[in-house]
């Protein structure tokens, strides 16, 4: 009776415990439901699309054409290798921009914490559209700050880098990366500030104490802590900036138009969909490749 007891008792404990195996999954379900609905399936229609050929007009059958990637790449390198080049450069000024900014809302903003997340929060309200023709505006050859850019001889400068061509800063690749840069910024600082947040100042003074420099105790404290911060924000802001096509149209000319652009103009203007859906594949696979590799570079686990 004694040996027996304990069997008595484990048996009902066993079933539960296979019941709550289930509890995980069943959680899983609807995002798993609506990742297979809303980008599973449109990645396979997009694949398939890719490989047809036809006509608007005579209709599209698939035929495996594969060899619409190799025309398609062949014909629009340029454009994407520009793309890459753009929202590389606006990626590393967002960082530029954001890291301080950060750092100051994370560690000294005290009680005006809150009011600045707000502020960087706030773009979010108005419209992708209306905040890049706002820029516009911002850039225009009579407004003041093309006249500052000016008088300062910052648009000499911006020549010699071939950012412009004349001393218009609309219609520009400046134009297009400070649209990229202002557009994408909140997306760096948020992570930054919530890795710099978790912080401790007591870290920094004890580097001090072991008699390091500012630099050094930035370099072995801060941005180690930061680092996940600066991964997250930095693909954030990558990611959408490769594919963007708002900020080149309506900033740039046509010597700056960017491969979301050409996609755009494929989908909704010369209706090749399967030369605009390879496109957004070539696209995605070189997003990948390039994010993969600077995650494995940047040996950050907490983003596993």
């Amino acid at each position: 009776m004694t040996a027996a007891a304990p069997l008595a008792v484990g048996a009902p404990e066993a079933r539960p415990r296979r019941r709550a195996n289930w509890v995980p999954y069943a959680l899983l379900a609807p995002g798993l439901l609506w990742l297979f609905v809303f980008f599973v399936v449109p990645m396979v229609t997009l694949g398939s699309q890719s490989l047809q050929e036809g006509s608007v007009e005579t209709g599209y059958v698939f035929t495996g054409n594969v060899g619409i990637y190799l025309d398609a790449f062949e014909r629009y390198w340029p454009h994407l290798l520009r793309s890459v080049g753009y929202a590389g450069t606006a990626t590393v000024f967002a960082l530029l921009l954001a890291y301080p900014l950060a750092y100051y809302m994370a560690q000294k903003a005290g009680r005006w914490k809150n009011v600045m997340l707000v502020l960087v929060v706030a773009p979010f309200f108005t419209s992708f559209l209306i905040r890049t023709l706002a820029w516009r505006t911002i850039l225009s050859d009579t407004g003041p700050v093309a006249e500052v850019a000016r008088a300062l001889h910052i648009t000499d400068v911006l020549q010699f880098l071939t950012l412009t061509a004349n001393d218009s800063l609309l219609s520009s690749k400046f134009a297009v990366i400070a649209g990229l840069t202002y557009n994408f910024l909140p997306f760096m600082i948020l992570p930054l500030f919530s890795s710099l947040d978790r912080l401790d100042p007591r870290l920094v003074e004890a580097a001090g104490d072991l008699y390091a420099s500012p630099w050094q105790a930035f370099r072995h404290v801060t941005w180690p802590i930061s680092l996940p911060g600066v991964v997250a924000g930095t693909l954030l802001t990558f990611i959408p900036a490769a594919g963007d096509f708002i900020n080149s149209r309506l900033l740039g000319n046509t010597q700056t138009v960017m491969i979301g652009q050409v996609i755009d103009s494929q989908f909704l203007r010369v209706l090749d969909y399967p030369l605009a859906a390879a496109l957004s594949f070539i696209l995605l696979v070189m997003i990948l490749v390039l994010v993969t590799t600077y995650v494995r570079r940047a040996g950050t686990e907490e983003l596993v």
